[in-house]
């Protein structure tokens, strides 16, 4: 019966990527520049569209950052004259869900709603006011600056966004990627609705838009779609840019004290950016590391042989610049040292010596399996499709998912972390420290 179980498994493995396989992806580019991907998809009567924009927290004016992410935020709540409780309610009573978001480089918007006509024209008016005609009230951004300086002061007292907020100023010291995203209570009080009003006219322009949309109708409804969309966005020339990161970070151990019963640590320096050619070693090789749970050698180490941690994991953020790999984990206060002096090891023999042949396989074959359950759904092959096309990889991309893992290497895993990973130059922040 397990044979069976494990067969039906393979199988249903198989199908799946097959399936993956012949995913067709059109792509078009609107009179005004927005980039489009497109996949038809009538399993189901619902349409998914995500807008992506170059409007991320990194491009937070200096003195005024948390500027993007009240932007964003602002756009849901007021838009063409319609103030937030009506929009709220008009979305809500045709069962349409809206979302998004700001991280470091980008911001951006997702719809969910039923394909018929009737619906998805009213979704789509709606949804085109939030992104075309903010209103930036005074009153609601004045009410939204106390409501976020009130969430930045109590987590000034919570260790987890204290390291977290400490790592991120270490790894990138003046680089934008340094900023955090809500701001700083000092940052945000300078805040006004002009200065909303400009971001927005920067930032979220038709020809830097990028636009996904995937569901139940044609690509001639698309493209209409698509258009309408992107023209109602601001005009201009762009102004966004992200520099090279250049290798600043603070190199050390920066012990932060604080009442929590555990220390809270994180390890890390800039590794990574989107679509350098050996992303998929550095990727294999953190599963391997501390990237597959249970299964990685992090854990192994530092849980199951010492029993010095719960979890202990490895995180790859590839970035439009290079983004940070981060080690992170919690301890007693009396074990941190020892904690520290074995993950370090750790991370220093695996970038010596590499995988061995049983981990290597082991990963590839988890991560191939598993890559179907990123894409078992309109709603994640939009957020697939949405991360390739802001990062301008090649449409190939999923296609050629599996055949890139089975190509990684020991020795190119090992080149990979050597080239990428100094461990003389690890920023380490412990939170909690005694």
């Amino acid at each position: 019966m397990f044979i069976k179980f494990i067969q039906f498994i393979f199988l249903f493995i198989c199908l799946q990527q097959n399936s993956l396989a012949v995913l067709k992806i059109d792509t078009w580019e609107t009179q005004d520049g927005s980039k489009v991907l497109f996949v038809e998809n009538h399993d189901l009567p619902i349409l998914d569209i995500n807008v992506n924009f170059f409007a991320g927290s990194a491009q937070d004016p200096l003195t005024k950052e948390g500027l993007a992410e009240l932007t964003h935020h602002l756009m849901n709540l007021g838009a063409a004259g319609i103030n937030e409780e009506k929009l709220a309610n008009e979305f809500s009573d045709i069962g349409v869900a809206i979302a998004g978001g700001v991280d470091l480089d980008r911001s951006y918007f997702k719809l969910r709603t039923l394909s018929s006509a009737a619906q998805k024209d009213k979704a789509l008016t709606l949804f085109k006011y939030v992104m075309h005609a903010p209103d930036f009230p005074i009153s609601v951004i004045d009410r939204e600056k106390n409501r976020i300086i009130a969430s930045i002061k109590q987590s000034m007292t919570q260790p987890e966004s204290i390291a977290n907020l400490a790592f991120m100023k270490s790894l990138y010291v003046e680089h934008p990627y340094s900023h955090p995203g809500s701001g700083s209570i000092e940052s945000v009080q300078r805040l006004n609705q002009n200065d909303l009003k400009q971001f927005y006219k920067n930032y979220y322009l038709g020809s830097e838009a990028s636009i996904v949309i995937v569901g139940d109708l044609n690509i001639e409804e698309a493209k209409k779609i698509s258009e309408s969309i992107s023209h109602g966005l601001p005009q201009g020339k762009p102004v966004h840019t992200i520099k090279a990161v250049n290798n600043q970070n603070v190199a050390g151990v920066n012990k932060i004290k604080h009442p929590a019963k555990q220390s809270h640590i994180l390890i890390g320096m800039p590794a990574v950016k989107r679509g350098q050619n050996d992303y998929f070693s550095l990727y294999v090789g953190n599963y391997i590391l501390g990237g597959g749970g249970f299964v990685s050698r992090l854990t192994e180490e530092v849980r199951e042989k010492k029993g010095l941690v719960y979890s202990v994991y490895s995180y790859l953020m590839p970035l439009y610049a290079e983004g940070p790999l981060e080690i992170g984990l919690q301890t007693k206060k009396e074990q941190t040292e020892e904690a520290l002096h074995i993950v370090n090891a750790t991370i220093k023999k695996f970038i010596d010596e590499g995988p061995t042949e049983k981990e290597l396989t082991a990963a590839k074959q988890n991560l191939i399996g598993g890559f179907p359950l990123r894409l078992d759904s309109n709603g994640k092959i939009v957020d697939y499709l949405s991360m390739i096309v802001f990062y301008k990889l090649p449409i190939s991309y999923i296609d050629t998912y599996t055949h890139e893992i089975n190509q990684v290497t020991i020795e190119q895993i090992k080149s990979a972390f050597k080239n990428r990973v100094d461990p003389n130059k690890l920023t380490t922040i412990i939170v909690g420290s005694e």
